[in-house]
């Protein structure tokens, strides 16, 4: 049975921007990556360059931006996979290992000229407005807005990936723990800080709110995608139901030709591995998919209703 093909970050916008040239050279950095943190890198520079779209950047920013965003985990390269890819939480010591990946970025990027002016991307990426990031607690008039950018949408593909979305649906719950990460928590601040500080969440409302939108963009996509589908389970059961009436017409005459006649028109209909036995069945099996996509289409556009009612507050 055809599937849509339908990508969780739509690739639209990205494409607007002739990225090509200027990161062929930062994108074979990535191919030395594993291919989860290749995909999680690819994921977010889509992130960042439809957000900075959505801010009115200008080229050249988003380009930067969104180059930095490629490169942002490529300290990883030197973080012991029984570390990276551990399943279950990891320990204080091996936190403290993993942490060490944005200087280790930074400093693969300084000693690369054609990497240098990308280094940010590897070194601010964790850090928080409110001073609770890392590597060094830098707070929000430190840290570049395109580093804040990438860190949301970090932040918000690291929630997809562990969650395993395999559709938009409920995604509003991931973007409601963001939007937590927007309200200060002085529980996180050393006490040197609060006083400057405990104004500040962890992340940018502004820029999660525009994540907020290139989520939206994405659920349209997987809508469209889905109604695409729609139209060709439609045409599927259309096309079985004439062979049924085919069939029953065949059932039903009496003369013997016009038996065989009917009968061999149903047969012309079939596609491959459908067949006078299991027809019924599949028809079925398309009605339920039908059903069940529509509920689907049903559910994202409610999806659509909660993220905006949640871009409102």
């Amino acid at each position: 049975m055809f599937k849509p093909d339908i990508e969780f970050y739509s690739p639209t916008n990205i494409k607007t921007y002739n990225l090509d040239q200027a990161m062929r050279y930062q994108l074979n950095m990535l191919e030395n990556l594993d291919i989860i943190t290749r995909r999680h890198s690819e994921n977010v520079a889509n992130l960042t360059c439809r957000m900075c779209e959505y801010l009115h950047s200008k080229k050249l920013f988003t380009i930067h931006a969104t180059i930095c965003a490629y490169l942002h985990d490529i300290g990883k390269l030197f973080i012991p996979l029984e570390i990276l890819n551990k399943p279950s939480q990891l320990t204080s010591e091996e936190f403290e290992v993993m942490k060490t990946h944005t200087t280790i970025g930074y400093n693969i990027c300084m000693k690369d000229l054609k990497l240098r002016p990308y280094a940010g991307g590897a070194l601010y990426h964790h850090e928080c407005l409110d001073g609770s990031g890392y590597p060094n607690g830098i707070t929000k008039d430190e840290i570049p807005a395109y580093a804040q950018i990438i860190h949301i949408a970090d932040v918000y593909d690291a929630l997809v990936t562990k969650r395993q979305y395999t559709t938009h649906i409920d995604i509003s719950e991931t973007l409601k723990l963001l939007l937590k990460d927007t309200e200060p928590s002085v529980q996180s601040l050393a006490l040197d800080a609060l006083s400057t500080q405990s104004k500040y969440g962890k992340i940018n409302m502004k820029f999660l709110k525009v994540l907020f939108k290139v989520v939206i963009d994405d659920i349209l996509y997987e809508i469209s995608c889905t109604q695409q589908y729609l139209k060709y389970l439609e045409e599927q059961i259309k096309r079985l139901n004439k062979v049924e009436k085919y069939i029953n017409k065949s059932n039903t005459t009496v003369k013997e030709n016009d038996k065989e006649y009917f009968l061999e028109c149903a047969k012309l209909l079939f596609t491959q591995g459908e067949n006078l036995e299991n027809y019924k069945q599949i028809i079925l099996e398309y009605e339920e998919a039908l059903k069940n996509r529509k509920n689907i289409i049903d559910r994202l556009y409610n999806e659509i209703d909660i993220i905006k009612k949640l871009e409102k507050q």
